[in-house]
């Protein structure tokens, strides 16, 4: 695991570069597992963790919530928090770490959130904001970002999103990723706020156009490739995934060819027997199946045997002192699947 004294670097691709496609930050899914997982299917998109807390880092287990493998990057860290000295100090610590982008949490709507006043609830409080970053860019050796929603509440989008990123161009940030849907604080679920709330690509499009030289990227209800190149087509500079790519991780296993023009394209058969080394090293340390295989359950999602392959992995793996021929089993069922 790569850790304080040995960061590392992989390859040179451009962290912008791998921007035009990520993988968004996912409370309890994109842990270093996940992310050794994806990276395997993509060697060009960009990871990032799980949402941390600067609280967290400063006084927790930093071994814990920052480890993570070499082969990773680039993958982002992204913090949580409001506090300008708090987040400066954690992103001081972290960058010990050699993550390849510091990212500010400025669009979570959860309760949890909003009761440590970060997330979604600082675009209240675009100062703020501005001050965390540049606390953070003075901070990091690395370029630190923002991810935000439209707006919050009774906001209306179209007046204060601008002024909320002219506040933070005027620090020097340089990349933002937006969520277009706006997040109500009251009355909704993080569930919800993730479905509810009315999409508007046009806005993020049409800050793009405001702040040409901002490099933007969208989220928000994009399912496929095909829509990702389409945003990516009318000028947005990346396009971040979520839930889907979580939920149907093989749509990664094209986008090096279809966003990078990359010749490497490997099968979802092709992709468990590269990832089966990091599986056995897992368990060689004392972890478990299931902590690596819940995260590969969609792989063969829509493919002969993937009704199999989910049940034998999903019931198998959290059995005390699965081992490889768990997985072996359900390869062999995608396999008998497919003859």
């Amino acid at each position: 695991m790569v850790g304080s004294e040995n960061p590392k670097k992989q390859g040179s691709l451009t962290i912008r570069d791998a921007a035009r496609l990520s993988v968004a930050p996912m409370m309890d899914w994109t842990d270093r597992h996940c992310r050794a997982f994806h990276r395997v299917l993509s060697r060009r998109t960009l990871l990032y963790t799980e949402m941390v807390t600067a609280a967290a880092i400063r006084h927790g287990d930093r071994a814990r919530l920052l480890d993570y493998d070499a082969a990773e990057h680039p993958v982002a860290l992204q913090l949580g928090g409001s506090e300008p000295t708090e987040l400066a100090e954690a992103t001081r610590i972290a960058a010990a770490w050699g993550y390849d982008e510091i990212n500010l949490n400025v669009g979570c709507p959860s309760d949890r959130v909003q009761s440590g006043c970060f997330g979604a609830v600082l675009m209240f409080e675009p100062a703020r904001v501005a001050a965390c970053v540049a606390a953070m860019q003075e901070a990091s050796p690395v370029e630190v970002t923002v991810k935000c929603r439209l707006g919050v509440d009774d906001q209306r989008p179209e007046e204060t999103l601008p002024a909320f990123l002219e506040t933070l161009v005027a620090t020097g940030l340089r990349r933002v990723t937006i969520h277009a849907r706006k997040a109500w604080l009251q009355g909704l679920s993080p569930k919800e706020n993730r479905e509810i709330p009315p999409l508007d690509y046009g806005l993020v499009l049409a800050m793009k156009r405001a702040f040409p030289a901002l490099d933007i990227s969208i989220n928000g209800g994009i399912t496929d490739l095909e829509q990702a190149e389409a945003l990516l087509a009318q000028g947005l500079d990346g396009v971040m995934i979520g839930r889907a790519a979580y939920h149907e991780p093989a749509l990664l296993l094209e986008a090096d060819t279809r966003l990078w023009s990359d010749r490497r394209r490997l099968t979802a058969l092709e992709a468990v027997e590269v990832f089966r080394p990091y599986i056995a090293a897992h368990l060689a340390a004392g972890g478990r199946l299931h902590q690596v295989t819940r995260h590969m359950l969609g792989l063969f999602h829509g493919a002969p045997g993937a009704r199999g392959w989910r049940r034998l992995l999903s019931e198998g793996a959290a059995r005390p002192g699965a081992g490889l021929e768990t997985l072996d089993a359900a390869l062999a069922e995608v396999a008998r699947a497919a003859a």
